[in-house]
């Protein structure tokens, strides 16, 4: 643990930042509905953004499957695109949640719509964010440990940086019976730090970051990977307090 370098957190408040949004054989959302409610307690309604659109689905489709999902716990959801004026909704959003798809096409979309900024302030004052997937690639430094074809080129690969490192949603262990002798995930983020310098914490299906003030805590049953410039990867435990490990 002695070769992670402290992680310092800028500003941040209550903060779900998820793998993905579904495990295999489960439904939607369901690994996390327990967390959810007490997570969103007194918060009974959910603005969500659905910018990303998995496989290219409507945001009226995309926000109809995130509704159904959400009313087991009993909460409502509003897509953020049916608002008049986003940049208001977004402001005084009781509880906000971004799903998972193309990590560029949501990125481009919220600089289009001017919508970076308020994210920031409103995630930043307290109001409670779940990001799944590309929703939690955002939440880090930059986008560019996405594992997302670039469909779209947003005006900037700068995220909201709520937490001092990015983001590897969905991280595979090399498959040691597999005959792919493709790159593996290991390999392309070792890639991306002969360019760049930021901390990665590759996050497991079914693992999560909490973020609550100064605190950031892996949930779920799995391991992190971490990964540092120019040092070796390792693995960090569920409970590891990732802000204070050096």
């Amino acid at each position: 643990m002695s070769n992670f370098t402290s992680l310092k957190l800028i500003v941040m408040k209550n903060i779900i930042i998820a793998s993905t949004s579904t495990l295999h054989g489960g439904d939607y959302l369901e690994y996390l509905l327990d967390d959810l409610v007490v997570f969103f307690e007194g918060k009974n309604e959910i603005i969500f953004i659905p910018y990303a659109r998995p496989s290219g689905i409507s945001h009226d489709l995309y926000t109809e499957k995130v509704s159904k999902a959400f009313s087991k716990i009993d909460k409502t959801v509003s897509g953020l695109h049916t608002f008049k004026n986003p940049n208001d909704c977004i402001k005084n959003a009781k509880a906000i949640f971004t799903g998972g798809g193309n990590t560029f096409l949501l990125t481009n979309t919220l600089y289009k719509n001017n919508l970076i900024e308020p994210l920031k302030k409103a995630i930043d004052n307290g109001t409670p964010y779940l990001g799944t997937s590309a929703g939690s690639n955002i939440c880090g430094l930059t986008i560019k440990t996405t594992n997302d074809m670039p469909i779209i080129y947003p005006p900037s690969f700068k995220a909201l940086g709520f937490v001092p490192f990015n983001i590897n949603p969905h991280y595979l262990d090399p498959d040691v019976n597999s005959k792919h002798m493709g790159e593996t995930r290991e390999t392309r983020i070792k890639e991306f730090h002969n360019f760049n310098t930021e901390p990665v914490v590759g996050l497991r299906e079914g693992s999560w970051l909490s973020v609550k003030e100064d605190s950031i805590i892996l949930k779920g049953n799995l391991n992190a990977r971490i990964f540092q410039y120019n040092k070796t990867p390792y693995e960090v435990s569920p409970e590891t307090e990732l802000n204070l490990l050096n």
